[in-house]
């Protein structure tokens, strides 16, 4: 199987590895570290040093709870990380909801667009759109895709988030919408699938979702994992830790590998994470018994 992407024909015959790059002040792992334009340059040539298949660059925290950023404070923000990003080599993500921004960076030569709303957004929404987001994916021959699962939006997800069983809900939402983005024209093999751990759903329906995620891999499309340092993973301390004790962000590094390597082992062919070097070097583990 393989992911077409804008420039390059993606091989998923082994997981990938791809590299966050936050472009914010306010993410919820390593917000502010990258802000700059200069830092978070800086950051991809780092990240490809260590391993990075691919580099997914976002401008808009989706935390839950992050109030949204204005589409001119978005263009300033990742357009000129994206500029300098696509000369390095590897295939480049842009991780955004907006469709002026996601037009800006094919513009530039961007391979996928990675999108937490599934190409929902539309016009009358924070920004007023002209554009549709599937139009825009749609009109380019060859990018490649990432439609995510999020029940609500980064402002109300935890608040209310998914009952019942997840497993269903998720793979029904995702195998619509890649029907429906089908449906215009773009070929399945553009399309990656994510299930969105941590937006909008409980800690137990997050494990549901690795624990079961062969049911996902059944709609016939690859599928990325996003476990990296989320909040699900706070709770993964020694058994002897006083009640209520979580890990902070920085420190979810060991929950986040095992996260990852399970996710890979069930089927994942991409990995989204803050810690590409240390997650290249636990796949070669599973690498070596495969």
């Amino acid at each position: 199987m393989y992911w077409q992407t804008s420039r390059y024909q993606i091989d998923l015959t082994r997981p990938k590895v791809m590299g966050i790059v936050n472009v914010t002040p306010d993410s919820f792992s390593d917000g502010g570290q990258h802000g700059s334009t200069l830092a978070a340059i800086r950051h991809c040539e780092q990240l490809i040093r260590d391993g990075a298949d691919i580099l997914d660059i976002g401008g808009e925290s989706t935390r839950p709870g992050a109030p949204p950023v204005s589409l001119d404070e978005e263009l300033d923000r990742v357009i000129p990380v994206l500029r300098e990003a696509v000369r390095l080599g590897v295939p480049v993500s842009l991780d955004s909801y907006k469709p002026q921004v996601m037009q800006a960076a094919l513009d530039l030569g961007a391979d996928i667009i990675n999108d937490i709303w599934a190409l929902r957004w539309h016009e009358g929404d924070v920004g007023a759109p002209s554009l549709h987001a599937t139009e825009v994916v749609a009109a380019h021959p060859r990018c490649g895709v990432c439609l995510m699962h999020m029940h609500r939006d980064p402002q109300t997800m935890q608040v209310a988030p998914m009952q019942g069983d997840v497993l269903p809900q998720v793979r029904d939402f995702l195998e619509q919408v890649a029907e429906d983005l089908q449906a215009l024209g773009v070929e399945k093999s553009r399309i990656m699938l994510d299930p969105g751990i941590g937006f909008g759903k409980t800690v137990a329906q997050n494990f549901a979702l690795l624990a079961r995620q062969a049911e996902l891999l059944q709609t016939g499309y690859p599928l990325l994992a996003g476990w990296s340092r989320k909040s699900s993973l706070a709770g993964m301390v020694p058994r002897t830790a006083p009640p209520g004790t979580a890990l902070p962000a920085s420190a979810r590094l060991a929950p986040s590998l095992a996260a990852a390597l399970l996710a890979a082992e069930r089927g994942a062919s991409v990995l989204r994470v803050h810690d590409v070097k240390e997650t290249v070097q636990a796949m070669r583990v599973l690498e070596a018994i495969r």
